[in-house]
């Protein structure tokens, strides 16, 4: 009887120790499974510098060309301009810049010329470097690389005018994305004619607009002179740094808070519904070069 016992403990045992391991290695791949959903993270490089622009806003081209190397650099890690951009396109790519041509705040020419400055000394001919912004749709479609640079502005539709909305033109109906505060901007990334092809973001905030009072509203008492680019591989990331910095300067000016993150919830959205990037500052590393005075994030 007692060896029955024995062996009837000893069977309990093992059948504890088995259901305490499949139980452990069950909740262990939930783990997994959770702490991988939430290790998504992002980068965002934000570099100003005091003299890129003068007392009347023009733009110092060579002050801005050190402005994106040095942020290509610290973004993909390397000790030279050159190495990072052979790390954003390869000789035989056909390179796209997805411009943006609001006359009141456009993507610098400045910009788009130190851009493909960098491209064509990688290796890329002229004839296969296309800029565009309203005929993206006709003109870029089939590159096989595309750069993204706008200005950063505050946006009477979808709250904020960043990096994800700069994709709409690549859309035949642009203003079928509208309704709803522009929520489902991030779809236009899934289209394959952008689907994996953007490398390269750069929110442009050399005097970015805070405050927008209507469609296609302009002043420039609402832009201020912070003379910096925020780059980043993911849209979401920097768009969302770039609210943090609009937010900050319109509780200057109004001398209260005036948040855009539920205006601006696209940006949200594609974080959380389309997994198109990281919207949780939380999770997004912020590396600043340079000028530092108000930097304000």
């Amino acid at each position: 009887m007692a060896g029955n016992t024995k062996d009837w403990l000893g069977e309990m045992n093992r059948r504890e120790f088995l259901l305490r391991v499949s139980a452990l290695a069950a909740g262990t791949g939930v783990a997994s499974q959770l702490l991988a959903q939430d290790s998504r993270r992002a980068k965002v490089v934000l570099v100003r510098h005091e003299k890129v622009l003068d007392a009347e806003g023009r733009i110092n081209a060579r002050v801005l060309q050190e402005m994106l190397d040095q942020g290509v650099c610290a973004l993909f890690g390397t000790a030279t301009a050159a190495e990072a951009w052979r790390q954003i396109v390869r000789p035989t790519d056909l390179v796209g810049l997805k411009s943006n041509v609001w006359r009141p705040l456009r993507t610098p020419v400045e910009l788009e010329e130190a851009i493909q400055r960098r491209v064509r000394e990688v290796g890329v001919q002229p004839d296969r470097i296309r800029v565009d912004d309203r005929g993206a749709r006709q003109t870029l479609a089939d590159c096989s690389v595309l750069i993204n640079a706008r200005p950063l502005r505050t946006h009477a539709w979808s709250g904020v005018g960043g990096c994800i909305k700069n994709l709409i033109m690549f859309v035949e109906q642009p203003a079928s994305y509208h309704p709803d505060m522009c929520a489902d901007l991030a779809t236009i990334w899934q289209l394959p004619q952008v689907q994996g092809k953007v490398k390269l973001n750069v929110l442009v905030v050399l005097t970015p607009q805070f405050y927008t009072a209507g469609p296609h509203h302009f002043e420039r008492q609402y832009t201020w002179p912070y003379k910096g680019l925020l780059l980043s591989t993911d849209p979401v990331a920097v768009d969302a740094v770039g609210v943090k910095l609009l937010e900050a300067q319109r509780k200057i000016f109004f001398g209260e808070e005036r948040p855009l993150q539920e205006v601006a919830r696209h940006i949200r959205i594609a974080d959380q519904k389309h997994k198109l990037g990281v919207a949780d500052l939380s999770r997004i590393e912020l590396v600043k070069i340079g000028w530092d005075k108000d930097s304000l994030i």
